[in-house]
C-alpha cells in the first residue's frame, strides 16, 4: 500500500499535520466507514466517509459520520439547491480520481464545493479517507475543514 496519494500531497502542500491510519480493507464490507471504525478500534462517529452528490445536477463533496446518513433536504438547503442526490459511483470515480471506498474530500481532481457535518468540530481528532482503499488520515477538524475549502454545516438525517 502507498503512503502517498493526491490527498497526503496535498495536505503536505497546505502544511497540514496529519497520522496515517492503515487498516486491512473489506471490499464486501455493507458500509466500508464502519467497517474501516471497526477495524481501526474507534468510535464510528469519529470515522468519517466521504460522498459525492450532486445539487441540482451540479457536483459536491459531503463529509460525514461513518454511522450517519446525509439528509438530502439539509445537503440541498446548505448549497442552495431546490435537491440533492448520490452520483454515481462511476461518476464520483472519474470526477475526484479516486475509487469508491477510497474517496478523500482531499486532492480530488476538480474543486468542488464540499462539507463536513458539524459533529465533525466536537472531536480533537477525525479520521478521513487518504486516498486509497485501507487508508485513513487522522487530523484536526478544523484543519480538514480549512484543506478542504470547506464549510461546517448539520447534513444528517
Amino acid at each position: 500500500m502507498s503512503k502517498t496519494t493526491p490527498a497526503t500531497v496535498a495536505l503536505a502542500k497546505a502544511g497540514v499535520g496529519f497520522e496515517l491510519f492503515p487498516y486491512a480493507y473489506d471490499p464486501d464490507a455493507p458500509r466500508a466507514g464502519l467497517q474501516a471504525a471497526e477495524a481501526l478500534g474507534r468510535p464510528p462517529e469519529e470515522v468519517f466517509k466521504t460522498l459525492m452528490t450532486l445539487a441540482d445536477g451540479a457536483p459536491a463533496c459531503v463529509v460525514i459520520p461513518s454511522d450517519a446518513e446525509v439528509s438530502m433536504k439539509k445537503l440541498a438547503a446548505a448549497l442552495g439547491a431546490k435537491s440533492a442526490q448520490m452520483m454515481k459511483p462511476a461518476d464520483a470515480e472519474r470526477l475526484t480520481g479516486y475509487k469508491v471506498g477510497g474517496v478523500s474530500p482531499f486532492g480530488q481532481r476538480k474543486a468542488v464545493p464540499t462539507l463536513f457535518d458539524e459533529t465533525a468540530a466536537l472531536f480533537d481528532q477525525i479520521l478521513i479517507n487518504g486516498g486509497q482503499r485501507g487508508l485513513l488520515l487522522g487530523l484536526a477538524p478544523d484543519e480538514a475543514v480549512r484543506a478542504a475549502a470547506a464549510r461546517l454545516v448539520d447534513l444528517t438525517a
